[in-house]
């Protein structure tokens, strides 16, 4: 039986090497590019098309916006005028940091438990990052939960609950986070 398989088997590594869908390298993977992304179009464009301030962050050189989305989050923020529980918006744009960590910026007009929620199910607050002034919650989990920091920044279009998570370090989180608290919220354009 295995000398009746032996052909195909070598004829099916030959073709794959042949049409180039595997390689093979004894140092490891190398480190490729990390794919771009238009944060300051796409926030700019999330600015014209949600309730609520959208900060564009002031990011340091060495910072890559590479993947970003505008979702809806069912039930997440309560009306203050009725009380009744309505659909939030989030808009989502992450980043390479210079550690070569994701960090991921979230902005939304949820409530922060929803917003928090929507993005780490697992984490409880344990204390408070001071920003510039700006008073950060911080959420944990168990260990190899990524971190939830979370702060509400005034708007004339409405509250904005702010979240970053992702694998990089506390300095990340707060680069990240001086750099999105220090700007205005940009202009919609509706």
């Amino acid at each position: 039986m295995f000398w009746s398989l032996a052909p195909l088997v070598v004829a099916c590594v030959v073709l794959a090497g042949l049409v180039g869908m595997c390689s093979f390298s004894p140092n490891g993977p190398a480190d490729g590019s990390a794919p771009s992304y238009d944060a300051a179009f796409a926030l700019q464009a999330d600015a014209g098309a949600v309730p609520f301030g959208v900060r564009l962050p002031d990011l340091p050189e060495g910072w890559q916006a590479n993947s970003g989305s505008r979702e809806g989050l069912e039930g997440g923020r309560t009306d203050p005028a009725t009380g009744t529980r309505q659909d939030a918006v989030t808009s989502r744009v992450g980043y390479i940091a210079p550690s070569k960590m994701y960090v991921s910026l979230t902005q939304s007009n949820a409530d922060e438990a929803a917003l928090v929620a929507s993005i780490q199910k697992s984490v409880y607050p344990t204390g408070v990052e001071d920003v510039d002034g700006v008073r950060w919650i911080v959420y944990a989990g168990a260990e190899g939960t990524e971190p939830v920091w979370t702060t509400r920044l005034a708007s004339p279009a409405g509250p904005t609950q702010v979240a970053i998570s992702g694998a990089g370090s506390a300095d990340d989180f707060r680069t990240l986070a001086a750099a999105t608290q220090s700007q205005p919220p940009l202009a919609a354009d509706r």
